[in-house]
């Protein structure tokens, strides 16, 4: 059984071969496998730890490249359901050299969003010592009902569970009904990770020690805002600061959060005393 899983969305994504246009002026797009949960099961498999997926798939071609993807970088795919008669989502993106992202998602529906309750495992979801969702997989049903019952399953095992509320405004039918749904779920999670340019939607605030302090009270042990170049501010309740950023060639940031919390969690579970013990860290450990 993997020791850690993610559950949501796994896509493709269709990235303009062309920087700083409109998808309508794109002369022609390059297919990757993308879907926030998924990235961060490969992330985590690339960095050692045996990870899963759960989701939905077409029984179709993309939907066997995205499982063939997910297989060639050891992510069990034991929980992907290949629906027939349906289609694998897919998502249009336009690249751009300020690392905004400009994206129209084709999901109407989607095989991912079909995902039904009664397909999730209860003993494979509890075998796990980690559990990472999104927010993506609560904007329609039946995938909602099914997140939420895997998150149900997570949390009765005592599983450290980890949250990134990936704000996607184009699949929700109204901004209203995101915000509640990411709140919903929120005092679920042991870790938040949350990026800059959805903080103050969710929050309601630009600062970060407020918005932070208001999901900690929701029983959250440890939230992270990314900053992009600037690195990111951590607030475990007890201590908080930041860690800078550092310089690399950036070849897309889309999918950069993604890659960062499956660094996060790696290094949680790694750490003295491991999930366990993260409300008691102190600010040197925070920082490394």
């Amino acid at each position: 059984m993997p020791q850690a899983l993610c559950i949501g969305e796994l896509l493709i994504d269709f990235v303009s071969t062309t920087i700083d246009v409109t998808l309508a002026e794109a002369p022609g797009f390059a297919k990757a496998a993308g879907g926030a949960t998924a990235n961060v099961a490969v992330g985590l498999a690339k960095l050692g730890v045996d990870s899963g997926f759960i989701g939905k798939i077409g029984d179709e071609p993309f939907g066997n490249f995205l499982r063939q993807t997910l297989e060639q970088n050891r992510v069990d795919t034991a929980h992907l359901i290949s629906e027939a008669d349906r289609r694998t989502t897919l998502a249009f993106v336009a690249t751009r050299s300020d690392g905004a992202k400009d994206i129209l998602f084709y999901r109407n529906p989607g095989a991912d969003i079909l995902l039904r309750p009664d397909e999730i495992d209860a003993a494979y979801i509890q075998s796990a010592d980690v559990f990472h969702y999104g927010s993506c997989s609560l904007s329609h049903q039946p995938v909602r009902d099914a997140t939420l019952r895997a998150i149900q399953y997570a949390k009765e095992a005592g599983t450290f569970i980890s949250y990134d509320p990936n704000l996607r405004l184009m699949m929700w039918d109204a901004p209203e009904e995101a915000k509640h749904w990411i709140w919903e779920v929120m005092p679920y999670a042991n870790v938040v990770k949350a990026a800059d340019e959805e903080w103050e939607f969710i929050t309601d605030t630009p600062e970060l020690e407020g918005g932070s302090e208001r999901i900690l009270e929701t029983g959250v042990e440890l939230v992270i805002v990314t900053l992009g170049e600037h690195g990111c501010y951590y607030n475990n309740g007890s201590h908080q600061g930041y860690v800078d950023g550092f310089k690399v060639e950036v070849i897309d940031p889309l999918g950069a959060g993604d890659g960062f919390v499956a660094a996060m969690l790696t290094q949680i579970m790694r750490s003295s005393g491991g999930v366990r013990k993260l409300p008691e860290l102190d600010d040197n450990q925070l920082q490394k």
